[in-house]
């Protein structure tokens, strides 16, 4: 079994890979201070609740944008599952040739997802990551890592505008009832809801532009499933592409 990990900046989302199949999964909220010990009975409560079997993990694949939580989840492995795990970065195999600048900017789960999406759906592609940034990442019909475009997330904004006005209420993203709202959340939902997927369409736009019409779009992260309900561009929706990335980069080097 593989024991596959995504840290972002606001949630660890958790796989469990039985050969290619995923037999498990989780989110967590990322805790900067949680200590190895905390991870891993946290890892243990959720094996247990899925009737999995901690004794066996024969692999661990993390990618990490946050280093505070680096050394934890390395100890966890090594004290829970006897296991060093893999960190993806841009130097190991990851079966795309990474063409940025420099190579070692780039965040692991944009590496992680740009290579599931390539390997599952072909290229040229972008993948839209809606997590705590909004990460469109963009691969060549040649197995390149062309780089991306970074734009802030859904619930930063939601968050921000709530924070910086005394009279606007906290709202959730979602589909709202219509167009024109009629009243202050109406009005809020709608804006946010039209606004981003009016400003993920007209990126990816630009991106079929430029790569050609062949160019396949793939949506992935929380609310995935809600961009693709209206847009016009993006009809993939993939909750599971940064967990696949991992176990198809941990294939490549397991040896």
């Amino acid at each position: 079994m593989l024991l596959a990990l995504d840290a972002g900046n606001t949630n660890i989302t958790i796989g469990a890979f039985q050969g290619e199949k995923l037999i498990g999964r989780w989110r967590l909220r990322t805790i900067r201070e949680q200590t190895a010990d905390e991870w891993g009975i946290l890892m243990r409560n959720l094996f247990s609740l899925s009737s999995l079997d901690l004794a066996a993990v024969h692999g661990v694949v993390i990618s990490s944008v946050v280093p505070a939580v680096d050394q934890p989840l390395t100890a966890m492995a090594e004290k829970y599952f006897q296991r060093q795990p893999m960190f993806v970065n841009y130097a190991i195999d990851l079966g795309i040739a990474v063409r940025y600048d420099s190579p070692r900017e780039v965040g692991a789960d944009r590496l992680v997802n740009s290579v599931a999406a390539f390997y599952k759906y072909g290229g040229p592609c972008v993948s839209v990551d809606l997590g705590t940034t909004i990460n469109f990442d963009i691969v060549s019909s040649n197995a390149e890592f062309l780089g991306g475009i970074i734009c802030p997330g859904i619930g930063m904004s939601i968050q921000g505008l709530f924070a910086r006005t005394a009279r606007l209420p906290m709202v959730d993203f979602r589909e709202p009832e219509k167009l024109i709202g009629s009243n202050t959340v109406g009005s809020i939902t709608s804006g946010l809801y039209y606004g981003f997927i009016g400003m993920i369409d007209g990126i990816v736009e630009r991106v079929i532009a430029e790569l050609g019409p062949q160019t396949k779009a793939i949506a992935t992260g929380g609310q995935g499933s809600l961009i693709v309900q209206g847009s016009r561009l993006v009809k993939i929706h993939d909750e599971d592409l940064t967990l696949e990335g991992l176990r198809m980069i941990w294939d490549r080097n397991k040896s």
